[in-house]
């Protein structure tokens, strides 16, 4: 049960007073993917696996990792070069087998895919395994249960597979089957613009194209994702759209969403902030709505780019006359 937060500073600033963001960087290896990996550890211990493996831009690949650490397994890990040194911090310490592929998500995801089929590992790729699904669909129940089974207007996820935003419509359908809500939230889907096919897809209404991964929110940056056919689903069951985003609104967001409500989140998390701005602004969210934002992982997982996006702070001699002047020239600090 991660925490669900009353926005009610960055609300003020957007102007909408019915904000909530749901912090899933407070999850063991601080991202959602630890939803789905469990289901995987626990799906490849049924089967009498030793070696569970997955490609990731990151996230997966740590939470995985800490997973199959917690049972006892072997982990093969397949990562994209670029992936953060956060994320690769984690999986070593994790003490995953770590495989750096010099290309881009495609490429380990093309050699995790022969590589798990040469070994015969247990594949925890969620766009593969059908079983993920139905770990990460419980972010859904949780928001239901914590706004007292009142739910939102509309609830914005960031997409890279799809995956998430697929589960999280699985997870409302659920709870709709059973009569424990009583309609379906809209969802919003936001993109890269660095990186945006099933984005653009929509907007068509026509196939997936694949594209280069040019943005720094690396957990969203898949040029051909494996789970398009669930996302679209997602977004025009329930009447909701896609919206994408430039990296500087996606620096920005995480900014003001750090400032306002204390919740640091990576790039790809911030999108989903970046997003609903945008949707605010566009008219395609309406102030007077009531709206949850998924942060999907935590900032620390990707320090460089936070960093890149925010202020250096101030070095000073250990003098106080040093730090009046300074004072004096900071009106805002009292």
């Amino acid at each position: 049960m991660t925490p669900l937060y009353k926005a009610v500073n960055l609300g003020r600033l957007l102007e909408t007073e019915n904000l909530y963001i749901k912090d899933e960087g407070l999850n063991p290896t601080q991202s959602l993917k630890d939803r789905a990996s469990i289901i995987a550890v626990v799906k490849a211990k049924e089967t009498n696996a030793q070696t569970i493996a997955c490609s990731s831009t990151g996230n997966a690949a740590s939470s995985l990792a800490g997973n199959a650490a917690k049972a006892g397994l072997s982990c093969v890990i397949f990562v994209p070069k670029r992936a953060p040194a956060g994320k690769l911090a984690q999986l070593l310490a994790y003490g995953a087998n770590v495989i750096r592929v010099d290309g881009d998500y495609k490429a380990a995801f093309d050699l995790s895919k022969a590589a798990i089929e040469k070994y015969s590992w247990y594949n925890r790729n969620a766009a593969i395994n059908p079983f993920l699904v139905e770990g990460k669909k419980t972010v859904a129940y949780e928001i239901c249960e914590q706004l007292d089974f009142q739910v939102p207007d509309w609830i914005v996820v960031s997409v890279g597979d799809g995956c998430t935003i697929g589960g999280v419509y699985k997870g409302l359908c659920d709870f709709s089957s059973t009569g424990m809500i009583d309609r379906i939230p809209k969802l919003l889907g936001v993109q890269s613009e660095g990186c945006d096919p099933i984005a653009k897809a929509f907007w068509k209404n026509g196939p997936i194209e694949p594209e280069e991964e040019n943005t720094i929110a690396d957990s969203i940056a898949v040029g051909i994702p494996r789970n398009p056919v669930k996302a679209m689903r997602a977004v025009q069951k329930t009447g909701g759209a896609f919206i994408a985003v430039s990296d500087k609104e996606i620096m920005d967001a995480m900014q003001l969403q750090g400032k306002t409500e204390g919740v640091f989140s990576e790039p790809a998390a911030s999108a989903a902030t970046a997003g609903l701005i945008k949707a605010l602004k566009t008219g395609v969210i309406q102030k007077t709505e009531k709206i949850v934002v998924i942060s999907t992982g935590n900032g620390l997982k990707d320090t460089k780019h936070a960093l890149e996006a925010l202020p250096e702070p101030v070095l000073l001699k250990p003098d106080i006359e040093a730090f009046a002047k300074y004072m004096k020239n900071k009106k805002e600090i009292s």
